[in-house]
C-alpha cells in the first residue's frame, strides 16, 4: 500500500495537464495592479483564486474588498484545534509588461517552450499560488490534511501592498496561525528543495532634478547652466565607492553581519559566482567587495538604478539641454532597515551632494520591510 506522499505525488502526476491548464489560464489575466486600467481584471483575477479554493472544499471562501485591490481568503480547519495552523500567503497581481518589444510572444498569452512557461506574472506568482493551490488537492487526494491551513491571496503585492497591513490588522482573528508560508519564491533546481527563512525588504524612489525651467538649445546655453541630466548621473555615481559599498549616510548602522554559520550555508549552495554568471550574460560580476554573489542577493542590503529618463531618446539627433532628468532608485533592505529610515537617509545624501544650480524632488513610492524566520523554528 502506498503511503500517503507517493499517493499525493502520483495524483499530481496523473493530473499533470489539467494542473498546466489551469495555470495558463490563469496566466492569460493581465492583473497588472499598479495599472488604473486593469482593475475589471484585477477583480477577475480575486474571483479566479476564489474558484480555485472553493472547488478545493475550502470554506469561508471570501473576497474581501479594501482600498486597493481585494484579498480573497479561504480556509481548511478539518484537522482541528491540536494541529497547527499554516497561513498560505500570495499574490496574483503582476507586474506591468513594458517593454512590450522584447516579448517574444504576449505577456497575456502563455506560451510553452520546452519546459518553460513564458508569461507575465508565471513565476511572480501565480506558478506557486498554483502550486500551492495543486499540492493541496494532491495531499488531499491520499487523505485528510494533517494541518489547518488558511490562505490570503492578495492583489497588491507588486505596488508594495499598501492595504494589507490594514486588512491584517482589522482581520487578526481570521488571520490567527502558528506560522506563515509564502511560496513567493524560487527552488535552486528542479530536484533541489528549497526553503526560503529569509526576504529582503524594498525601498523605491523617484528622483526629479531640475535645472532651467524650460529645454535649452545645447548651442546656445549649453556651458552656461547644468545640464540636469548631467547632475542626475553625477548624484547616483556617488551612491557607491569604489568597493560597491552603498554611500548613503547611516545605511549599514543597522545591518547585521552574515554569521560563519550562515555563510557556511550559503557557500553550500549549488549557486557560484560561475552560474550567476553564465544566468546574467554580463561581462563580469560586481557588487560590494568581501561578499559571494550568493551573500550579495541573499543578505546584504543594494542600491540599483531602476530607470533613466531626460532629454531627447528618440530616433536621430536633436542637441536638447533638457529641464529635468529623472531616474527610478530602489534598495533591497535585510533586518534591521525599514524604508523609512533608508528613505531619510537617501534625503540626507541628496541635500550634501546635490549642487547649488539645481532643485530635485525625492518621492517615496513604496517600500516594504524585510522578513527573517528563526532557521530553527518548527515552521523550516
Amino acid at each position: 500500500m502506498s503511503d500517503p506522499r507517493t499517493t499525493a505525488i502520483e495524483f499530481a502526476h496523473a493530473n499533470r495537464s489539467r494542473f498546466l491548464a489551469e495555470l495558463i489560464d490563469f496566466g492569460t489575466i493581465p492583473s497588472i495592479s499598479t495599472d488604473p486600467n486593469a482593475k475589471a481584471d484585477i477583480q477577475r483575477a480575486a474571483q479566479w483564486v476564489a474558484d480555485q479554493l472553493t472547488r478545493l472544499n475550502a470554506h469561508n471562501v471570501q473576497i474581501f474588498q479594501t482600498t486597493g485591490h481585494p484579498v480573497v481568503y479561504g480556509e481548511m480547519l478539518a484537522a482541528g484545534s491540536g494541529a497547527p495552523t499554516v497561513l498560505v500567503y500570495g499574490h496574483y497581481d503582476v507586474q506591468p509588461v513594458d517593454p512590450i518589444n522584447l516579448w517574444e510572444t504576449g505577456p497575456f498569452s502563455p506560451d510553452i517552450r520546452g519546459e518553460n512557461i513564458y508569461a507575465r506574472g508565471i513565476t511572480d506568482m501565480k506558478g506557486q499560488v498554483m502550486a500551492s493551490l495543486k499540492a493541496v488537492e494532491s495531499v488531499l487526494h491520499a487523505g485528510p490534511l494533517p494541518v489547518n491551513l488558511k490562505f490570503m491571496i492578495e492583489g497588491e503585492e507588486e505596488i508594495g501592498s499598501p492595504s494589507l497591513v490594514p486588512f491584517m490588522e482589522s482581520h487578526k482573528e481570521l488571520l490567527a496561525c502558528d506560522f506563515a508560508l509564502n511560496p513567493d519564491t524560487g527552488i535552486l533546481a528542479p530536484d533541489v528543495p528549497t526553503i526560503t527563512y529569509a526576504l529582503r525588504g524594498l525601498a523605491y524612489f523617484e528622483l526629479r532634478v531640475f535645472g532651467p525651467d524650460h529645454d535649452l538649445h545645447s548651442g546656445v546655453f549649453g556651458g552656461s547652466v547644468l545640464n540636469p541630466a548631467q547632475a542626475l548621473c553625477e548624484l547616483i555615481a556617488g551612491m557607491h565607492d569604489a568597493q560597491g559599498h552603498v554611500s548613503l549616510p547611516g545605511f549599514y548602522d543597522v545591518v547585521r553581519p552574515i554569521d560563519p554559520q550562515e555563510r557556511a550555508e550559503l557557500a553550500r549552495l549549488p549557486q557560484g559566482d560561475e552560474v550567476f554568471l553564465r544566468n546574467t550574460g554580463a561581462p563580469a560580476l560586481y557588487g560590494e567587495a568581501g561578499y559571494t554573489s550568493a551573500e550579495r542577493v541573499g543578505a546584504r542590503p543594494t542600491l540599483e538604478v531602476n530607470g533613466l529618463l531626460s532629454g531627447f531618446t528618440g530616433e536621430g539627433a536633436k542637441t536638447v539641454l533638457p529641464a529635468w532628468a529623472m531616474a527610478k532608485i530602489s534598495c533591497r533592505l535585510v533586518p534591521d532597515q525599514t524604508p523609512a529610515e533608508v528613505y531619510q537617509q537617501m534625503l540626507a545624501y541628496l541635500n550634501a551632494h546635490a549642487p547649488a544650480s539645481v532643485t530635485w524632488t525625492l518621492t517615496d513610492m513604496h517600500g516594504g520591510a524585510p522578513s527573517i524566520s528563526d532557521r530553527n523554528s518548527p515552521g523550516n
